[in-house]
């Protein structure tokens, strides 16, 4: 996907957002060095001539196995003059297809760009090469003497050229990938037990919440600027409005009370109606870095309108309608935190449903679902599953997704849970 801050930004001061063909004739003016996270290049890709690597696979898996960059086709390396280059022979979807070739593991975020000038005269090609988490990877091809047989390199970026990694390096590159993962999988797991923790506090009564997480692969780091509370404000605001239902109010309606004065937390905003009598209980948290964390309620009033023994024993009720909303605002406070932060990278969803008791003790109870039937009706399917425990399921989108991507993302979550029901829903 698209970076919001690259070498050219820095270059000239520029703030965050998408490159467009003034920013990169501005900094080839300049001389703009190459650099780990830059490779000017005259010609536009080649294909690859017999016995040799893919040059642009190489290139690119060399940026991504570094930190990221650009790679800026039609610009002359050893002047940094701009010369163009020829729309008609640019094929990106060619282009794409080697990567996805020649390189394992496959780099899905990686993104081509035809930026022209406005007088439509010159035009270059950007390549935007994320920093992968799954750092190492490998370049494919085959010997000229020997073309059955596979071979691989890790080629990264030193300074301005490409370099193999040695035998140690690539050692160290595969324990810090796997290092990355375990330390993304734990901090996801404290942070949902915490707001657990949260929620269980206030209950002295069964319960059943909506647990999810929403986190950049690659976070801000702690020195970017923290978001203010009018940014706070403004993500629940906007994220509200994208997803209003009026039909099927969500978590976000609930916190409109609380939305103009979030709390501070420990590097976050939190919004939560907990302590607020009769209010259905939502907490929420939008963490400087990108995170946000989401749990609500979604047994409170579902039973309104149900017979009194509509709920076995020992059964606790979930709202369906509730969970598809919660789907849906979760996705789009992720997005607009995003954005507003200038995430460059995909965020990686996880949401569940979790009982809540008053003792440590107490057995979880049973999750009843209730659906919305016909006429508006509550009730809960006789051919619909009792489960304790719903396994966590995940997704994934990208701040540069539009509406249509962001409701397919939370259609995915939502389908993904209630399946575990034994129910096929639609938001």
């Amino acid at each position: 996907m698209a970076r919001s801050w690259t070498r050219l930004h820095e270059h000239l001061g520029a703030t965050p957002g998408p490159l467009d063909f003034d920013t990169v004739a501005k900094a080839a003016a300049d001389r703009l060095a190459e650099s780990d996270d830059l490779d000017w290049k005259e010609q536009l890709p080649q294909p690859p001539r017999e016995g040799c690597w893919n040059e642009l696979a190489k290139d690119i898996t060399a940026m991504a196995n570094t930190r990221g960059g650009l790679i800026i086709f039609g610009v002359r390396d050893t002047t940094c003059e701009l010369v163009g280059i020829d729309l008609d022979e640019v094929n990106i979807e060619q282009y794409a297809q080697w990567v996805r070739n020649h390189v394992q593991p496959y780099l899905p975020d990686l993104t081509f760009t035809v930026l022209t000038s406005a007088d439509g005269a010159t035009s270059v090609l950007m390549a935007e090469v994320p920093a992968s988490p799954m750092a190492p990877h490998l370049v494919y091809g085959t010997a000229a003497r020997d073309k059955d047989q596979q071979a691989a390199v890790a080629p990264y970026r030193d300074r301005d050229h490409t370099a193999w990694m040695a035998e140690h390096q690539l050692e160290r590159a595969y324990r810090d990938r796997f290092t990355r993962a375990r330390r993304a999988e734990d901090e996801a797991h404290h942070l949902l037990a915490h707001a657990q923790e949260t929620v269980v506090a206030q209950h002295i009564e069964p319960a059943a919440y909506f647990l999810a997480l929403a986190r950049p692969e690659r976070p801000l780091p702690r020195t970017a600027p923290r978001l203010t509370r009018e940014e706070a404000t403004a993500v629940a605001q906007a994220a509200r409005r994208q997803g209003h239902d009026p039909m099927r109010p969500g978590p976000l309606t609930s916190l409109e009370i609380v939305t103009g004065n979030p709390r501070p937390g420990l590097r976050r905003w939190v919004l939560s109606t907990l302590l607020l009598p009769g209010a259905r209980e939502v907490h929420a948290e939008l963490h400087h870095d990108g995170t946000v964390l989401l749990a609500a309620n979604v047994s409170w009033h579902a039973v309104r309108n149900l017979a009194a023994d509509a709920i076995p024993h020992a059964g606790v009720a979930v709202s369906q309608d509730f969970i598809g909303a919660c789907c849906r605002d979760l996705t789009t406070t992720a997005w607009e935190l995003a954005r507003r932060l200038h995430v460059d990278s995909a965020l990686q969803l996880t949401a569940t449903l979790t009982a809540v008791t008053p003792s440590p003790t107490t057995p979880p109870p049973a999750l009843v679902p209730v659906i919305t039937a016909f006429g508006g009706f509550s009730d809960v399917p006789d051919y619909a599953r009792h489960p304790r425990r719903i396994q966590p399921v995940t997704a994934t989108l990208t701040p540069l997704d539009e509406a249509q991507a962001l409701a397919e993302t939370a259609q995915e979550l939502f389908a993904e849970v209630m399946n575990q029901f034994g129910l096929d829903p639609q938001l």
